[in-house]
């Protein structure tokens, strides 16, 4: 899914469509734009293969582009409609963090906006995009919709521009420039017009008759394919000539491969969306198919056209078009190997995400957030395959959980959600006795107080223990032998699954403990205490002590968010204590001890706060953490600034805001903007503390309730707008926070980050600031300073 602004032709990445090989259709091309500049809403139909999303990104990409710039959403590898609203907020770049729906998202961002939306690939999703496409139109009008797709949406006011072949002169240009790609030279002459002729002028038939030119000479192409044609007349009956066509050109590439092509043509078709070659190596091997071969098979496939290479930000990844890849599936099915081939699938994604898991870590966050970016598609195919294969829940458990760090550290809280929840529902045999849900006003017992330091990593790094918490992999789950295949390099074995029945309370623990941190850092206080309390209690009848601590901790941190520091202090350093006893050391421990810190702040203890996040920076830079660590540096900047040091203080917000816009941590990004304005402030510059606050302000609808309603995290804010109004006065204060509003996310950061600091400013304060704190049940938690905390296991 991705967007481009007017102009780009793609060469940021943001097009991944060959447009550089764009050949003829000039009609369509005329009339498409014709057509876009008359209607709000027009779709693009014809079978697949005909061309329909590159003509369309081709005028989307030119001078049709609206101020707002054009935001392609690929829905082709979406198989749930409850998805389409979340893939429409993805591709837009948009985050957030609240419990509202994603569609209130789109529309609240979309509101004021001119641009161009291009829904590609909807045909299996008809009902679910044309709902969404009517809101669209009808209340934000702005907003203007080019649909791609197999069949029109039926949407009243729809125009709809239907791509019928290329024409014979065409067809041929696309067939030679192809041919030239490879290296071949080809005329244009009768065999090769009575070629494109037989292939009804479908591009992706073309290009397919083109990639056997390494072999094949075009009137030995035209001769094969008249014999096929007979015997490959797929599609039935009933079906359109172009679609028969279409079918019985595939056939005919797919009869002239090799047997291990073939096979692995229909092996391919369980990825959905981009793979890249490790994962076909082992996905796609045995029965038949070395894992050292695939990669010479799969260099057939792409000289062929069958499959497509792409350089990406994770590096080389490929793709097959969805015409293709459906006809691979059908052959999987009719091999008998679709089964087999879906778990190894899905091994292979839940095998990826406890890699992952394990090394966020690690000085490579950075790379495990590309690379879980990059494999969302295939991880939501594998976690939809567990959900619906029997007995796959506790699977489903187990891997909705150990991505925690997606949904809580790149910004996907909502999706996060949907999955835990549905792994969560009972199954169809019923719940296992004991697991109804608690009373809504049981509380968890502290354990006992930690060391000096509030945590383990005072005391260096812990031994391996028999917890799951610790650096290892749960037992595999094991295929047949005869299916066994040497592990490719860089990853675990995929298949380190737990052995049904192993470890099963462990993985619906943790999921709980999951699913009540994300509704925490949503703002959904009732359901985030009853899945803690479920989990605690269940945790201390099957005496897991790593889900204990974990409950524990996440109950401190709302009470954290809740104003009730002395609850929070107590649950805080009662977990990091159990943390300590397990030798649990990962991001969420360190977490743990920034939250404590952050307690110990706004209780007036200064230096005990500095320690805590001191140690944190410690143990960060030993293991190149820098996620958590960039919460230690807001609470430094935080003492540093109340204790009168705006310089140091500026310096940390700098270092913490760079590190949490690089994740698309927007909790963590507008806490270090609100703190850079009283900084700001502080140091005598009142205009661009006011337009901070501004851009902070358009940030928090995203985030949930400002300043999480607490009158602790609010004290500073209000502390730099009274000194800030003091100085401007209140309407050339108004106007600073409103040229602050209009920034955007990006220009707001830049903002922060960039700006001159003043040499003079005013007084920093000496000492704590002192609260007007709120009585504890006036307000409710909406999400915890350190939202992003994580572990790698529990």
């Amino acid at each position: 899914m991705r967007g481009h602004q007017p102009g780009d032709t793609g060469a940021n990445g943001n097009l991944p469509l060959e447009l550089d090989g764009f050949v003829g259709r000039h009609a369509e091309l005329r009339g498409l734009a014709r057509a876009l500049g008359s209607s709000r809403l027009v779709t693009v139909t014809g079978p697949g293969g005909i061309g329909k999303s590159r003509l369309a990104a081709r005028v989307a990409g030119g001078g049709c582009a609206p101020p707002g710039g054009t935001w392609r959403v690929e829905l082709a590898a979406v198989r749930d409609p409850e998805f389409v609203d979340h893939a429409v907020v993805e591709a837009l770049g948009l985050t957030d963090h609240t419990t509202r729906p994603p569609r209130e998202t789109l529309l609240a961002h979309l509101a004021g906006r001119r641009l161009l939306l291009v829904l590609d690939g909807f045909e299996h999703l008809v009902d679910a995009c044309a709902d969404l496409v009517v809101e669209l139109l009808e209340r934000v009008p702005g907003v203007s919709v080019l649909a791609v797709g197999r069949r029109p949406l039926a949407v009243s006011g729809e125009q709809l521009l239907t791509l019928g072949p290329m024409s014979e002169d065409e067809a041929v240009e696309l067939f030679r420039e192809r041919a030239g790609r490879r290296g071949v030279t080809v005329a244009d002459d009768t065999h090769v017009r009575e070629l494109c002729r037989r292939l009804d002028g479908i591009p992706l038939a073309v290009e397919l008759a083109a990639g056997r030119l390494g072999a094949l000479s075009p009137d030995q192409l035209l001769e094969r394919l008249d014999d096929r044609f007979r015997l490959l007349a797929g599609g039935g009956r009933d079906a359109l000539p172009r679609h028969r066509t279409l079918r019985t050109a595939i056939g005919w590439s797919h009869e002239l491969c090799a047997p291990e092509e073939r096979l692995l043509w229909s092996r391919l078709s369980v990825f959905a969306g981009r793979f890249d070659l490790e994962a076909a190596e082992y996905v796609c091997s045995g029965g038949g198919l070395r894992g050292d071969d695939v990669l010479d098979v799969l260099s057939a496939l792409l000289a062929q056209s069958v499959v497509a290479r792409e350089e990406t930000a994770t590096g080389v990844r490929y793709r097959m078009l969805d015409t293709v890849r459906a006809y691979g599936a059908e052959w999987l099915e009719a091999t008998g190997d679709a089964v087999r081939l879906r778990r190894r699938h899905r091994d292979w994604y839940v095998g990826l995400a406890t890699w992952c898991e394990l090394d966020w870590f690690s000085p490579r966050q950075n790379e495990v957030a590309a690379r879980i970016e990059a494999e969302l598609p295939n991880l939501r195919c594998a976690l939809e395959h567990c959900l619906t294969e029997p007995d796959g829940m506790e699977l489903a458990r187990h891997l909705a959980a150990s991505l925690w760090f997606c949904w809580v550290g790149c910004g996907r809280l909502s999706e996060g959600r949907h999955w835990l929840e549905r792994s969560l529902e009972p199954e169809p045999h019923g719940e296992p006795e004991g697991h109804g849900e608690p009373e809504a006003h049981c509380e968890p017992e502290p354990h006992g107080e930690p060391g000096a330091h509030g945590g383990p990593g005072a005391h260096g790094e812990p031994g391996v223990h028999g917890e799951p918490g610790t650096h290892r992999e749960p037992e595999p789950h094991r295929e047949p032998e005869a299916h066994r295949e040497p592990r490719p390099h860089g990853l675990p074995e995929p298949d380190g699954l737990p052995e049904p029945g192993s470890g099963s309370e462990h993985a619906r623990l943790k999921a709980l403990w999951v699913l009540g941190y994300v509704a925490i850092l949503q703002g959904d206080t009732v359901p985030a205490l009853a899945a803690l309390q479920r989990c605690r209690e269940e945790a201390e009848r099957a005496a897991d002590r790593t889900a204990v601590a974990y409950a524990e901790h996440r109950t401190g941190c709302l009470a954290l968010v809740s104003d009730d520091m002395p609850r929070a202090e107590t649950l805080l350093r009662s977990a990091l204590a159990r943390y300590e006893d397990i030798g649990e050391l990962n991001s969420n421990v360190l977490m743990g001890q920034v939250e404590l810190a952050m307690a110990r702040a706004f209780r007036g203890d200064l230096p005990g706060a500095v320690r805590l996040c001191e140690e944190v920076r410690r143990v960060c830079e030993d293991h190149g953490e820098r996620w958590a660590q960039s919460y230690a540096l807001y609470v430094l900047a935080y003492t540093a600034w109340s204790e009168g040091d705006t310089a140091r203080a500026r310096a940390l917000l700098t270092d913490c805001l760079s590190c949490a816009h690089a994740f698309h941590d927007l909790l963590g990004s507008v806490l270090s903007i609100e703190l850079l304005a009283l900084v700001t402030a502080t140091q005598g510059d009142p205009a661009e503390a006011a337009v901070l606050q501004g851009a902070a302000a358009a940030l928090w609808p995203s985030v949930g309730l400002p300043l999480f309603g607490s009158a602790y995290y609010n004290a500073p804010h209000e502390l730099c707008e009274a000194t800030a109004r003091q100085r401007l006065g209140d309407g050339r204060y108004e106007e600073c926070v409103r040229q602050g509003r209009a920034l955007g996310r990006e220009a707001g950061v830049a903002r922060a980050l960039g700006r001159a600091r003043p040499h003079a400013g005013l007084p920093a304060p000496r000492g704590p600031v002192h609260h007007t704190h709120k009585a504890p049940d006036t307000h409710e938690p909406a999400a915890s300073p350190t939202r992003k905390g994580g572990e790698t296991a529990g």
